[in-house]
């Protein structure tokens, strides 16, 4: 775990949630902080940061995505647990460099328990992890993976924000002044389970009966970023037949 490719992982999933963290409370907190456009630049960040990262890490930023990677056996208990440090140590140093940065500290917004909070965000998050598990099963390039994800994003902060604060990341939540755990932290977690495992419960196939590929398989490398699609059988080369060797036509001179 401590090889430089897995240290370059968890510093990916740090930086990825810090900056996201830091963007959206600068929307947050400023005079147009409405759901809208906080959940556009959490959008636009996801988009940002997944382009530039997703080949180091797979991009999670958030506590709740990797969690469902672990429940689908796409990530070792050792990655989610590095993951999940780093991610939330991302928020945490967001939140310390925004107060910085503006000269106050921020005031808690997380409010108390309340059913709807949960269910708004666990809405949210199963949606935005039905897409990342998606996206992450097909064969499209870095630049498709990164919009469909912040796209996917943006419209989870928007669906959840009908009841809530609108965050759908645990991290998040831990940045801006929300964390509870009833609502913004056990709400995602169990949205991003429910979304990832849905996708890969009933739309994922090794093959049809005529051997032809229909979707990867659930395969991640090593930082469970590239999944392996599974090839149509190819029938095996045959073997070129040497051409024979020509017969000498020449007639050996008697002396």
């Amino acid at each position: 775990m401590f090889g430089k490719k897995n240290v370059s992982a968890v510093v990916a999933e740090f930086l990825g949630t810090g900056v996201l963290t830091m963007l959206v409370l600068s929307v947050q907190r400023s005079t147009i902080g409405v759901p809208f456009f906080v959940a556009a630049i959490a959008g636009l960040t996801i988009f940002m940061m997944m382009f530039a990262l997703i080949g180091v890490s797979g991009a999670n930023f958030n506590p709740a995505l990797t969690v469902a990677l672990w429940t689908a056996r796409k990530a070792s208990t050792a990655r989610a647990v590095f993951y999940i440090a780093a991610q939330l140590l991302g928020a945490w140093v967001a939140y310390y460099l925004y107060t910085y940065l503006v000269g106050s500290k921020l005031t808690f917004i997380g409010g108390h328990y309340t059913a709807r909070i949960l269910v708004a965000e666990a809405f949210g998050t199963a949606l935005f992890g039905f897409a990342f598990a998606a996206v992450a099963h097909l064969n499209v390039s870095r630049s498709t993976k990164a919009a469909v994800a912040g796209l996917a994003f943006m419209v989870a902060m928007v669906a959840s924000s009908t009841a809530s604060i609108g965050l759908v990341n645990p991290a998040l939540a831990l940045g801006v002044r929300a964390w509870v755990w009833g609502t913004y932290v056990l709400g995602p977690v169990l949205g991003a389970v429910l979304g990832v495992n849905l996708y890969n419960l009933f739309f994922v196939f090794k093959g049809d009966d005529k051997g032809e590929a229909l979707v990867a398989v659930n395969n991640y490398d090593t930082n469970f970023t590239v999944i392996n699609e599974v090839a149509a059988p190819k029938k095996p080369a045959s073997k070129a037949k040497k051409p024979a060797a020509k017969k000498s036509t020449k007639k050996t001179s008697r002396r």
